[in-house]
């Protein structure tokens, strides 16, 4: 515990200590970062210095010791400065980096978030709506895959569309694919108990060691539109 007068703080003062060791003789110190002239504890050995007395402290940058210092004796610099919650984040002309995990509790205003289209940024935005019904929502480490059916083509398979971006009314079908994770096709994943689930692709492949589980009560069927002959 250092000796001398002690330091109490208000609640929007900040402070921070800094630390050096001595040389023989040593008398002037930098202090890393600077300081609030008047906004500074000196310590040496663990005793308080008075400012004036023992030190002087002009310049915001360094610390003179009016008695040299011996080799290997330990200096704190205590700093303190004024804290505000408003002055934790800069200003909206600035730009700031902000280390370790953020947490908002309430409505965070402002924040846009990239979107990409097959892995192609088409902009950014602060509300994504989706419409229709059949969106499936895939987290992908930071990344939320997101599968929209229908919307476009003739209804079936993926949609094709104009060299502008827009629809047109025809769609492909591939002939194969595969399955490359496992799943299980129940209540949670595949609607109600009573429900068909289907590919319109005529030929599935299921990777070795891959599992798929059709739940109890669930009808699989693999080329609904029996096109695989065509």
């Amino acid at each position: 515990m250092a000796i001398g007068r002690p330091v109490s703080l208000t609640s929007n003062v900040a402070s921070k200590t800094i630390s050096a060791t001595a040389t023989a003789s040593q008398t002037l110190f930098t202090v890393t970062g600077g300081y609030r002239i008047n906004q500074l504890a000196v310590f040496r050995n663990g005793v308080r210095l008075v400012d004036g007395t023992d030190y002087t402290a002009r310049d915001g940058a360094s610390v003179t010791l009016l008695s040299a210092a011996t080799e290997g004796d330990v200096l704190e610099f205590q700093i303190f400065d004024d804290f505000r919650v408003a002055d934790a984040i800069v200003s909206a002309e600035s730009d700031q980096t902000i280390y370790g995990n953020l947490t908002v509790t309430g409505t965070l205003t402002g924040a846009s978030i990239g979107i990409q289209s097959a892995g192609t940024s088409v902009g950014s935005a602060t509300t994504l709506n989706f419409i229709g019904v059949g969106n499936t929502f895939a987290v992908n480490g930071n990344t939320i895959d997101i599968s929209i059916a229908g919307g476009g083509g003739g209804g079936l398979g993926t949609a094709i569309n104009y060299a502008n971006g827009t629809a047109t009314p025809f769609s492909y079908i591939d002939r194969e694919a595969t399955v490359g994770q496992s799943i299980v096709l129940d209540t949670l994943t595949a609607g109600e108990s009573s429900s068909i689930i289907v590919s319109v692709i005529p030929n599935i492949t299921i990777e070795s060691g891959v599992g798929v589980t059709v739940g109890a009560g669930k009808t699989m069927i693999i080329d609904v539109l029996q096109i695989g002959d065509l």
